[in-house]
């Protein structure tokens, strides 16, 4: 609530002031609560650096993320139905003796529960897709999975977005731009860089290089005992502001990109968020370890092999 009330009185009065109205008034807005909710995160001690012992649980909570991840990947395919890829995501963590984080998480905007153990979102939807018992997949759909792990008390959160056959070349562009933008996010998760260098590098790569357009209202986060903790990362900034980066910091890089506006509302069911203008959707996503050495990707589903972006 304290920071709800701070953020609208301070974006209200430095909007009078400047005199800033319309769509620049939207953006300007967007830029200010981000900043209020770093500037409070840090004044009440809510972001926490990793112990080494931290990050080794991490790190497995992440490793079998990204398995996971590859393997619903791997499964993709015309005529699946999108529910089996929920219930392969559920066989796999009773095997591997994990649980899913989404499954039965409500947040205050929710009404009910999240109701599945990962999030499928095809086409036009952005994110928190449900993994409907009633839909399958089509030859050019492309299918975005959002996985969530929780192994031994700690979170690994990870997303990529997979072509379903073939696949009109302009959402093959769509998915190759986004996966690239992660690889420019995560290359600036560097002790020493801000959380600004993050979002710029993405946002420079998506709109002013490629033409299409991040999305502004859903962002990444922190990771770490839970799915979502402070702080938030924008996937747009300018590269000197926001929170320093600093070892021990642990955060999911997620930029979600649209081939339209940008503009997005969330469907009857409470949950699957969509673009209103019904343009196709990207979303790539790896949760990030800042280290001394530079970035330490803990969502590879593989050995680690350095600070290299593995594919899925």
């Amino acid at each position: 609530m304290l920071f709800a009330l701070c953020s609208i009185l301070y974006g209200w009065t430095y909007q009078r002031r400047m005199g800033i109205t319309g769509a620049g008034r939207i953006e300007e807005m967007e830029y200010l609560v981000q900043w209020a909710r770093h500037w409070l995160s840090r004044r009440t001690g809510r972001i926490t650096l990793k112990t080494p012992e931290e990050l080794r649980r991490l790190r497995e909570a992440g490793r079998l993320t990204g398995q996971l991840l590859r393997l619903l990947g791997a499964a993709v395919q015309p005529g699946l139905p999108v529910y089996e890829l929920d219930e392969l995501a559920d066989a796999f963590l009773r095997e591997h003796g994990a649980e899913t984080v989404f499954r039965g998480y409500q947040p205050d905007f929710a009404d009910t529960p999240f109701p599945g153990h990962i999030c499928v979102s095809i086409n036009e939807e952005v994110v928190h897709g449900l993994p409907n018992r009633k839909r399958r997949l089509r030859e050019g759909d492309i299918v975005s999975i959002d996985v969530g792990v929780r192994w031994d008390g700690y979170v690994g959160d990870a997303a990529a977005t997979f072509p379903v056959g073939s696949v009109d070349p302009v959402h093959a562009r769509l998915i190759a731009v986004t996966r690239e933008a992660l690889a420019r996010g995560i290359a600036q998760a560097r002790p020493g860089h801000h959380i600004g260098a993050i979002g710029h590098a993405i946002e420079t790569w998506v709109e002013h290089e490629n033409g299409l357009r991040v999305i502004r209202e859903y962002v990444g986060h922190g990771v770490g005992r839970h799915l979502h903790e402070d702080p938030v990362v924008p996937n747009y900034g300018v590269p000197h502001q926001g929170l320093r980066l600093r070892p021990g910091l642990v955060i999911a890089i997620e930029p979600m990109v649209v081939t339209g506006s940008g503009e997005t509302e969330v469907l009857p069911d409470g949950w699957t968020v969509v673009t209103r203008d019904g343009s196709f959707a990207a979303h790539f996503e790896h949760t990030v370890a800042i280290t001394d050495r530079g970035p330490w990707i803990l969502t590879n589903p593989d050995e680690d092999e350095g600070d290299e972006i593995l594919g899925y």
